[in-house]
């Protein structure tokens, strides 16, 4: 164990602690309300809503899962990037601002359950039960991918038992979470974000450096075919098509997913809206360009060191901040400062698991409290009681993914979060696309669609794995086509849906 190293992790834990209990005095006194903890009373910058949004989006998996597969599998790993960057791209551009202004029209919903219910003008309550049903299953295991990176990182830097490395960040994230809600949690993901593009952008870079010394030995290398070639099998077979069609298919994600897209609920201001556009787009391309080059990078600086297995991959981030930051010290007498630093950036990883895990929680917890505990349970609940229902649920939410992430037949960090980010996909993103866009869309059609995308989803990661085409594909397009089918079926929308569809479209301040 290097106490260095520890020493910086432990600094992180009080930065992420201290904001926590700084926006729960501050709630306190000012005598916080639902919409305040679950949503930071719609009073987010530009900046803190797009590095918030990036860094609740790319959990652990971009510093570990996506450079693991490009270090060991080669450039045609990088369709996940492009899907990606296509992704959030259009969800900045065209779902952002619409949704921002619909959600205020929509009886100022502030969750997506609510959103998709109050869009119809009806006091109907299955889109919210099935919604917040789906959520809390799902972010359980969304949850556990964080864990299971939590664990990962402290057992591999510091020799800890990976469960009780788990515990720790458990509690840490509840603690947070749990006292500073949608303010603690969006600024916390503020600073990680930051944390998070300058570990990627500068690993590379030093990496290379390294490479080029006069006394650096490089290792031993022996790259798999077509290492270097977009298309993996080097033909266009059903391998390569499969890999492109699954990689692009991770775009449909940013469409449905609760914990990204409640975060264009908050900006405060159309002007801040265009602000957050920019910066959140800016942000991204450059976390997935420096996501890949560690992974490229990565396998000629380590060489074949960490090809045994998948989740031996998944170290090459953590491999080589503590190779060339052992170099930098050795090189320059400074071991114990060195090694520190070397700390700071492996905290990028802390930074990613638990930007998106506290997202999660909240997103959970301002389902189950809003739209199943006060509809159906408590219909009279207080705010002070609605806020202490979210705060229940992030804790058993928090011990189930606990649960999953040390089971020993877990899916490991990429299974997990492809599991996750496939459900909300295909569940809720045909139907959100639908809400904003076009005026036909009726209740049941939504319902449905929701049903759909989540069974087909399901089904197809169970029994259609072996055709090599990630489930979330089948799974829109299902969702999207019964939706359709559906609303065409059912009895138009009245002339106040349509209205307030219509009002949707203007800007406001």
């Amino acid at each position: 164990m290097k106490i260095a190293e520890l020493a910086a992790l432990l600094c992180y834990f009080v930065l992420v602690m201290t904001i926590g209990v700084y926006f729960f005095f501050r709630s306190k006194n000012s005598g916080g309300t639902e919409k305040e903890y679950f949503l930071g009373g719609r009073q987010m910058n530009g900046w803190v809503t797009a590095l918030s949004a990036g860094a609740s989006d790319m959990s652990a998996w971009v510093l570990m899962g996506l450079p693991g597969s490009i270090y060991l599998y080669g450039v045609g790993q990088v369709w996940i990037a492009v899907g990606l960057l296509i992704g959030t791209f259009t969800a900045w551009l065209t779902v952002a601002p619409r949704l921002r202004r619909y959600s205020i029209v929509a009886d100022d919903a502030i969750t997506i359950p609510q959103f998709l219910t109050r869009r119809f003008c009806t006091e109907r309550k299955g889109i919210m039960v099935i919604s917040a049903v789906v959520f809390v299953i799902t972010y359980c295991v969304y949850t556990a991918s964080s864990l299971y990176a939590c664990g990962t990182l402290f057992n591999t830097v510091l020799g800890m038992n990976p469960s009780v490395a788990m515990a720790i960040a458990s509690a840490v994230i509840v603690l947070y979470t749990f006292l500073g809600g949608f303010n603690a949690v969006c600024w916390t993901d503020f600073f990680q974000g930051i944390l998070m593009l300058a570990a990627l952008m500068l690993m590379p870079i030093l990496a290379v450096l390294m490479l080029n010394v006069s006394n650096y030995t490089p290792p031993a290398m022996e790259l798999p075919a077509n290492y270097y070639n977009l298309l993996s099998s080097g033909n266009a077979d059903w391998k390569s098509f499969s890999e492109i069609i699954s990689g692009l298919g991770w775009g449909l994600g940013y469409f449905g997913m609760p914990h990204i897209l409640i975060r264009y609920f908050s900006v405060k201001s159309e002007k801040e809206m265009r602000k957050s556009q920019i910066i959140g787009c800016s942000w991204f391309f450059l976390i997935l360009i420096a996501t890949c080059a560690v992974g490229l990078v990565g396998r000629v600086f380590l060489g074949d060191k960490l090809t045994a297995s998948n989740d031996e991959s998944t170290l090459v981030f953590i491999d080589m901040v503590r190779t060339v930051f052992d170099w930098i010290g050795s090189g320059l007498g400074i071991v114990v400062i060195a090694t520190f630093f070397a700390g700071i950036l492996l905290a990028a990883i802390l930074a990613a698991a638990m930007s998106t895990a506290d997202s999660q929680l909240l997103a959970s917890a301002s389902a189950f409290a809003s739209d199943l505990y006060k509809p159906l349970m408590r219909k009279n609940a207080s705010d002070k009681e609605m806020l202490w229902a979210g705060r229940l649920i992030v804790l058993v939410i928090a011990v189930a993914a606990y649960i999953i992430a040390s089971s020993p037949n877990c899916a490991g960090l990429m299974g997990l979060v492809s599991c996750a980010w496939g459900t909300f996909g295909a569940a809720f993103g045909p139907a959100i696309l639908a809400a904003l866009f076009w005026k036909r869309l009726t209740y049941a059609g939504a319902l449905a669609g929701i049903i759909a995308g989540f069974a087909v989803d399901a089904l197809w990661y169970a029994f259609m794995s072996w055709t090599l085409i990630y489930e979330i594909v089948p799974g829109f397009a299902a969702g999207t086509i019964v939706m359709v089918i559906v609303s065409k079926c059912t009895a138009a929308p009245s002339a106040e849906v349509l209205a307030k569809f219509e009002e949707a479209k203007k800007t406001q301040n």
